[in-house]
């Protein structure tokens, strides 16, 4: 392909970024509630999605940098689950083991909407409905039985709407690498769990994982300053 074409692509991405932050949205924070389930992925549960799915609920709170971009802080219990039985693989010594235990999680992501997300501002060309991806960091707790704590990586996608002014609905599901191996260890009984095949846990081995289908429920709050001191003028 020719330097020309690569100019252009550049110059639109270079546009599409500026558009996106020197037009914010017309409210600079988002509270509010979200549930949903949760299931484990680990050493008793390899590729089975919402194996075991467990209930989960939360509290978010969202700053809009702009039409694009947010950054959001939640807080997240969940309780989630495996067991051996039923599996097609056999553990040495046919050994059995099960658990179930709540968790807590504290955690910060970064989201990209993948259209300008709001329900005003037409001119601008934004979106009431957006899919967006995440992408973050947080810690994870499980206090009862052996108590687990470590940190985690987030990844995952969803899908926001504007019902109304101030108020918003979602969407999402995302995956928790874990970087420990002791959140399905919550007793003598089902330490197997934690090395079933007696191989040391590295980077990728043997760590757990957990994911989140979560619904939730958002409040706008706190305009963004007015450019002039009309009650009409247009927020961002």
């Amino acid at each position: 392909m020719s330097s020309t074409f690569f100019q252009r692509w550049l110059a639109i991405c270079f546009l599409s970024m500026s558009f996106s932050l020197a037009y914010g949205q017309e409210y600079l924070y988002e509270i509010g509630g979200m549930a949903g389930g949760a299931f484990y992925m680990g050493d008793v549960n390899k590729t089975a999605l919402f194996k075991g799915l467990n209930p989960s609920a939360g509290v978010v709170f969202r700053y809009n940098a702009n039409f694009r971009i947010a950054f959001k802080g939640s807080l997240t219990w969940a309780t989630v689950s495996g067991t051996t039985e039923g599996l097609d693989n056999v553990f040495p010594n046919g050994a059995q083991a099960s658990f179930s235990r709540s968790l807590f999680e504290l955690g910060g992501q970064f989201e990209y909407n993948f259209f300008p997300y709001s329900d005003k501002f037409a001119y601008l060309n934004t979106k009431r409905l957006s899919p967006y991806f995440l992408v973050g960091i947080g810690v994870t707790a499980a206090p009862d039985g052996e108590a687990f704590a470590g940190m985690n990586l987030p990844v995952g996608a969803g899908i926001k709407y504007k019902l109304k002014n101030r108020l918003n609905i979602g969407c999402e599901f995302s995956v928790r690498k874990l970087f420990g191996d002791g959140l399905d260890v919550t007793n003598e009984s089902n330490r197997l769990l934690n090395s079933p095949y007696g191989i040391s846990s590295s980077m990728m081995k043997n760590k757990d994982w957990y994911s989140l289908l979560l619904f939730s429920v958002t409040w706008d709050f706190g305009p963004r300053n007015r450019q002039c001191n009309s009650t009409d003028g247009v927020l961002y």
